[in-house]
């Protein structure tokens, strides 16, 4: 039995091994490089990746909720929240790749129930839920969907780019958005 597991291991260990006059291995990213913060401007449409110590380490333009400025006031008015989240979770299929933010924080509760206090959510509305970070999902829309506002509260990134996207935010990173 030991006989077959050391057969079976060899390849694993001739080849894990540099050969001798073998270029070295690259160094793993450096902490530095590693998404701490995505930051989004809303009036600018602009997304940044923030590496530890404050430096930027992409750029993406964005579409956002054709609702205007503010912070999102009850689900159905197209608004993108403000406000700090975390990227939370994350599947394919729906608009390519969806990362799910978490909306509502306390900050959004509280708004909501003064809203609602006096009366300012239409009958029936809710806080509203399933705001996240996407891609758009049809080849013919990648460029061109930035060209207006058109999802309802969520962030919209190019196919190629919400892949970009998830391979380099963690779950859990500290998503802040702003007016």
């Amino acid at each position: 039995m030991n006989a077959l597991f050391a057969l079976l291991m060899l390849p694993t260990v001739l080849f894990s091994s540099p050969l001798p006059g073998a270029p070295a291995a690259k160094p793993s990213k450096p902490a530095a490089d590693v998404v701490s913060l995505v930051r989004v401007d809303k009036s600018e449409h602009r997304l940044e990746l923030v590496a530890q110590g404050g430096r930027v380490i992409k750029t993406y333009q964005v579409a956002i909720g054709s609702g205007g400025a503010g912070p999102k006031r009850f689900e159905g008015d197209k608004v993108t929240p403000v406000g700090t989240y975390r990227v939370k979770g994350r599947f394919k299929g729906l608009f390519h790749q969806f990362l799910n933010v978490t909306y509502p924080n306390d900050e959004d509760r509280a708004r909501f129930a003064e809203l609602k206090r006096r009366g300012e959510v239409p009958p029936g509305r809710t806080i509203g839920f399933g705001i996240g970070i996407h891609g758009v999902g049809q080849r013919d829309w990648n460029g061109v969907h930035k060209q207006s506002d058109w999802t309802h509260g969520c962030i919209a990134l190019d196919d190629a780019e919400i892949d970009e996207f998830s391979r380099l935010v963690p779950d859990d990173t500290t998503l802040v958005i702003t007016d």
